[in-house]
């Protein structure tokens, strides 16, 4: 029996229901009685359903985006909707952004529909033919071909694309796009310098539970010739080598080092050429950032700043977080410090910085941003990725309103959320709560509702987990209190107590400090 044979509504929202009411329905039949054949042939309708789904997605997704509809749930663009609202994150939510610049059909300025950008792709994933892996394959084909190529040939290979997509795994049209890409242009004289710029890119992976991260990209030419000529001194063997203190830095050609040096470090260099390639390109950025690479010391971005706990820093464990989001581990920060960083934020009970400036000013002093990013660690708005350098210091209440600038009014929040907080339709409003296991952060909520306060917890992932009490009865101190608690006090603590009175500034606030005093 096919879907035609049964009565449906006609409503979008109601088909929908249905559809959510169907899945329900059979993710709790029993399959036992299901012959071998019946199993499979369910297996098959289920697959070609999902991927009709995939181009309903779509349709829904030009809807989000024309309509502006995501301001209903107060976002400020489709993408805060997808990553956040929907909890896609950036890799699911940029899949469907792409399938829908694919095989969606937006309107122009006039409010007329467009055909797909891949026609012949559409009409495949509306029969349930192929799915998103082959839509994103075929996309990334049809980007590949030189502009060179006429409009009907073109036309006519996205055609062929989408044919043989229905018969072949992801993997496989992969290949076979290809070998038409070498069909199109078989000598490369329809490529040129346009093509290969807009194939350029570098892409910076997220870090992985070891805190590691991949790089990936297509380099131009002349980036390329640029960046061979840079490791071809920079990644020399025995240079810029970190297991060896008495390896040069800088590049081997470099004017006064001594050949006999580079040959001695040279010959204790068991590096293999990828970990050199890498230590040459950290070489090249603390150079960057020591000669005042990024910008004007007056302002947060132009500093590496990291923020980290007391106890972490005493313990030499834990994680540190930098303004851009990037997560480093404490044991390696005194190398991080000594090579770039002229910040340092610790987490203590006073300050001596002023962090009240009433309506004297608006903008953020520096030293606010610092306590403020040692707080928030990034946008503050729930669900935001948006690390704390793509911030703003938002004011509750708005300054227009009367808000001061002052530390305990103040919170991070990126361009795009600053400018949902109002009491119109689709609007939020923010506060620094006051009681509750989030006392102290920034709280959330739909402007004009009842709703809960939230806070964002993408920014501190360990605070979403539960903390597990230790054996019962046992009150014993942890290492990192004992540590605390020995008449020998840190390094760090005694700059702290020698360079900051005690009673300057309301408990809970931050210290910022210099590392390169202790």
């Amino acid at each position: 029996m096919t879907s035609t044979s049964f009565d449906l509504p006609t409503s979008p929202l109601e088909l929908a229901e249905l559809q959510d009411a169907v899945v329900v329905a059979l993710s709790r039949a029993d399959l036992t009685p299901m012959s071998d054949a019946d199993v499979v042939t369910t297996v098959q309708t289920l697959e070609r359903s999902r991927r009709r789904c995939d181009g309903v997605d779509a349709k829904l997704y030009v809807e989000v985006s024309d309509r502006q509809a995501y301001r209903e749930v107060g976002c400020t663009n489709v993408n805060q909707f997808y990553d956040g609202v929907l909890r896609l994150g950036v890799g699911a939510g940029k899949r469907r952004r792409l399938t829908a610049a694919a095989i969606g059909s937006f309107r122009n300025l006039q409010g007329e529909v467009l055909e797909p950008v891949l026609p012949a792709t559409a009409d495949a994933v509306a029969d349930g033919q192929i799915g998103v892996d082959h839509v994103l394959v075929v996309a990334d084909t049809m980007k590949k071909v030189p502009a060179g190529v006429p409009a009907d040939v073109k036309a006519d290979a996205e055609a062929q694309m989408a044919e043989i997509a229905t018969t072949l795994t992801p993997k496989d049209l992969t290949a076979a796009g290809n070998a038409l890409l070498e069909r199109l242009d078989p000598d490369g004289a329809l490529t040129d310098d346009r093509d290969r710029r807009r194939q350029r890119s570098v892409t910076v992976g997220p870090q992985d539970r070891r805190l590691l991260s991949k790089l990936s990209g297509t380099l131009t030419p002349q980036a390329r010739a640029k960046l061979d000529a840079l490791l071809v001194h920079w990644a020399a063997p025995g240079m810029n080598d970190p297991s060896n203190p008495d390896s040069p830095r800088g590049p081997a050609n470099a004017d006064g080092l001594d050949p006999e040096v580079v040959a001695e470090a040279a010959a204790r260099d068991y590096r293999t050429t990828e970990q050199r390639n890498h230590d040459a390109l950290e070489a090249l950025l603390t150079e960057q950032i020591q000669g005042g690479g990024l910008g004007r010391p007056t302002t947060l971005p132009a500093h590496l700043v990291i923020t980290a706990e007391l106890k972490d820093l005493e313990a030499r464990a834990g994680i540190a977080v930098t303004a851009t989001g990037t997560r480093v581990p404490v044991a390696d920060l005194v190398d991080l410090a000594a090579d770039a960083t002229p910040w340092l934020e610790v987490f203590a009970d006073a300050t001596s910085q002023v962090l009240y400036l009433g309506r004297g000013r608006r903008l953020a002093s520096p030293a606010q941003r610092l306590a403020i990013f040692g707080r928030d660690r990034g946008c503050s708005a729930p669900a935001c990725a948006a690390p704390f350098i793509r911030t703003q210091a938002h004011h509750m209440p708005d300054w227009q309103h009367g808000g001061p600038t002052d530390i305990d009014h103040l919170g991070a929040a990126c361009g795009g959320h600053n400018r949902t907080v109002r009491t119109g339709p689709g609007g939020w409003e923010t506060v620094i709560l006051t009681y509750g296991p989030h006392r102290g952060r920034v709280g959330w909520r739909r402007a004009g509702s009842n709703d809960p306060w939230q806070v964002n917890p993408v920014h501190h992932p360990e605070k979403s987990l539960r903390q597990e009490p230790g054996p019962a009865g046992d009150e014993s101190p942890r290492p990192a209190e004992v540590h605390r608690t020995r008449s020998h006090r840190s390094s760090i603590e005694q700059w702290l107590a020698c360079r900051i009175p005690a009673s300057s500034a309301p408990p809970g606030t931050e210290v910022v400090i210099d590392p390169l005093s202790f």
